[in-house]
């Protein structure tokens, strides 16, 4: 299906939840029901247009569509880009699925709801512009947008070291953005010399082939930026207390969109713009990834908070992506991407029942239940379920997802793809181990008798998850037949024959001169 003209589609996308963010602002504080009303319908609307985005996309096409462009700050080369492929389409999406469900999950939220909801909706246009912006300037923008609410969500409405694990965020965040900021000017300043045109345009900064030690650098400061987001081992420790601490829909966003952001970027910018690096690194990488997937398993069994056993499961589930990515072939990317939308839909579903469960007991420790399944069964039936989605069950779609990530790298390096798939079985074992304590065994504590099932707005906000659980389990067809022209787009940039930079062939020229004479 062909690409219609749509002119807006995407700066309107990035506009709906700042309008209703706005209109937010507007409202009284004391009419509760109606701001959750207009964040509610700010955020469905994204989706539904969204959803337009979908029905105009060419699977057909590698390259870029809908893309808009407009000058910004034309002395600088700085100019608003922003553009969907098969990469981020479904990260787009994603995105604006899981916000109005979250939405619908902070009903628990008692205080400052009218600053609360605005910081929800402008998160999201911040994590959707880091997904659609082709400028680099204008990626860096959205990146630090969206980092700014989250602290304030987990600052202000978070757990009782709330201050503290909002900092740790800020800190690690900021860190790795200022390099990747530095790298970001330097690459504009870098294609003005060789082009003799100063821009910030990823699609054109994609054709300067830097020599390799230019790469190195470079790759290494967008690489750290990247892997504290994601996070990679050893950078993850900040991940655990921002989780914990964090209200529920922040855990959900947290886990399922905003850690996606690195794993994209890696894919996005890390790996096409420095491509002799990233070849050279991958060993490296994926032997991280294989070290996070074994030690977040390991650890995530030792917790005995529900809500920190699902953040640690995160830094394991993250570690396969990561095995894909550097895997740099088409089963490992496209492997990756889905399991980026796997765990965006299984551990947010976990963090959504471990929510419902703590509005009940305000307890997430698991010494603490037992004996549920006879008390709330609709609740032990859907966690059951997600938990099968969360460890791999063959049908639904987490299978698909580390079947094609271990299928790429066995035909890499089958060491290190043999020691990521104890990382399945160890995940199984966590996870099962979690379930038998909290939802099995005598019913013994009074507190647990008295609990109440899932309500129909709560059965709600799971039913669209669990049914997309189950459809890209069956049938991933549609979601990778999408993604696998701008995948292999991005691999034949990888693997392009080097050709001579800019600085090599001049050297070359003077050496020419030189023998002439």
């Amino acid at each position: 299906m062909m690409s219609l003209p749509s002119l807006g589609t995407l700066s309107l996308l990035l506009a709906i939840p700042v309008i209703g963010a706005v209109v937010l602002l507007l409202m009284p504080r004391r009419q509760t029901k109606a701001l959750f009303t207009i964040a509610l319908l700010a955020s469905s609307a994204n989706f539904f247009w969204s959803l337009s985005i979908l029905n105009q996309f060419d699977g057909s096409k590698a390259e870029m569509q809908l893309v808009e462009r407009l000058p910004w700050m034309p002395g600088f080369g700085i100019e608003y880009i922003v553009g969907v492929d098969g990469i981020s389409l479904f990260l787009v999406l994603l995105t604006t699925l899981l916000m109005p469900l979250a939405i619908l999950a902070s009903w628990s939220v008692k205080e400052k709801i009218k600053e609360y909801l605005f910081f929800m909706l402008l998160l999201e246009t911040g994590m959707l512009g880091v997904f659609v912006a082709l400028d680099l300037f204008l990626f860096y923008v959205f990146w630090e947008v969206s980092l700014v609410p989250m602290y304030f969500l987990i600052g202000v409405w978070g757990g009782p070291r709330r201050i503290y694990a909002a900092l740790k965020f800020v800190v690690y965040t900021m860190a790795g953005s200022l390099l990747m900021l530095v790298a970001i000017i330097y690459l504009a300043t870098r294609h003005a010399q060789t082009a003799q045109t100063m821009t910030f345009n990823l699609l054109q900064i994609y054709d300067l082939r830097l020599p390799f030690n230019e790469q190195t650098w470079l790759f290494l400061a967008f690489a750290l930026s990247f892997a504290i987001k994601v996070p990679v081992f050893p950078f993850h420790t900040w991940l655990p207390d921002a989780h914990v601490e964090a209200p529920t829909a922040g855990s959900v966003i947290l886990a399922s969109i905003l850690l996606k952001l690195g794993t994209y970027g890696f894919l996005r910018f890390a790996i096409p713009l420095f491509p002799d690096v990233a070849l050279a690194a991958a060993p490296f990488f994926m032997a991280l990834a294989v070290i996070g997937i074994i030690y977040g398993a390991v650890v995530a069994m030792m917790q005995a908070d529900i809500k920190k056993l699902v953040a640690y499961s995160s830094v394991s589930h993250l570690g396969f992506v990561m095995l894909g990515l550097f895997a740099l072939n088409m089963q490992g990317i496209q492997g990756s991407i889905y399991q980026m939308l796997n765990h965006g839909l299984s551990t947010g579903a976990l963090f959504l029942l471990v929510g419902m469960i703590y509005d009940r007991r305000h307890t997430r420790l698991i010494e603490d239940f037992g004996g549920l399944w006879k008390q709330l069964p609709i609740f032990s039936a859907l966690l059951l379920f997600v938990t099968f989605s969360s460890i791999g069950l063959p049908g639904l779609n987490g299978f698909v997802g580390e079947f094609l990530i271990l299928l790429g790298s066995f035909a890499v390096t089958p060491h290190w793809a043999a020691a990521a798939a104890t990382g399945v079985i160890l995940g199984a074992i966590y996870m099962l181990w979690m379930y038998r304590r909290v939802i099995f065994g005598p019913l013994n504590n009074p507190e647990n008798q008295k609990l109440q099932d899932l309500n129909n707005r709560e059965i709600l906000i799971l039913a669209p998850i669990v049914a997309l659980i189950v459809l890209m389990g069956v049938y991933p067809q549609p979601f990778l037949s999408r993604m696998s022209a701008s995948v292999d787009l991005t691999l034949k940039r990888v693997f392009a024959p080097q050709t001579a930079p800019v600085a090599d062939k001049e050297a070359t020229a003077e050496e020419n001169e030189e023998d002439g004479r």
